[in-house]
Order: structure tokens, then sequence, then C-alpha cells
């Protein structure tokens, strides 16, 4: 097993890797809407905190040798579920291979975060 780390992401809140890369296989932490220079959610609603997630998660997945193409799985965490067409319409502009994926609604995220999003990837 192998850590991946880019300067990219933003930089783990806590004890795990922004990934881990097991045999042809990448496992994302999941991502919420930090920006990566500033350490802070961006400013927006769902559509752009979408954006931002899927953003860094593009970093940490080309970091490793990999892309949001090559995702295999997807495992979506909004904090509100009313928010989920507004999400579907930005993650389908990353997602576009369609990969199998889990989307709902959860009592609270990091930092008061709309939306987090973890992936699994072939390199």
């Amino acid at each position: 097993m192998k850590a991946i780390h880019t300067e990219n992401a933003p930089a783990a809140i806590g004890p795990y890797s922004q990934a881990v890369e097991s045999g042809n296989l990448v496992f994302t932490s999941g991502q919420i809407p930090l920006d990566p220079k500033t350490g802070n959610i961006v400013s927006g609603g769902i559509k752009e905190q979408t954006k931002r997630a899927c953003e860094n998660l593009k970093a940490v997945l080309e970091a490793a040798g990999s892309s949001l193409e090559k995702a295999v799985k997807t495992t979506c965490f909004l904090k509100s579920i009313s928010d989920f067409a507004d999400f579907n319409e930005v993650y389908a502009g990353y997602f576009t291979g369609k990969p199998a994926r889990s989307c709902f609604e959860v009592g609270a995220l990091p930092k008061g975060a709309l939306v987090e999003i973890e992936v699994v990837a072939e390199k």
C-alpha cells in the first residue's frame, strides 16, 4: 500500500492520507470543498461546493497516476438530499464514465460542508 499526497488538493485534516494505492486501485479519502490554497470551504451553494470537491478529487487521482475517467465507484454524502438535482448536474460533468455510485444525506459534514465525495479508481 502506498500513500498518495499532492499540494494541489487540501491536506488531510486528520490522521489519514488523501488517498492510498493498493494494487491497481486508488482509494481516495472523502474530499470536501476546501480551497487547497486557503484551507477554507469555498463560498456559494451546492454547485460551487460540488465543483471544488470534484477538482480536489481530480488532483488527488492525477497524483496517483489515475483520473476521474477511471473511477469505478463513488460514494457521495450530501448535507441535504434536496440538493440532489443540483449536485447531479455538476457531478455528471466530472464523472462522464458513469461509475457505480451511492449518494445519501448525512447529519453533518466536516467544516460545515454541503458535500463530500470519495472515489475508487483504477490506475
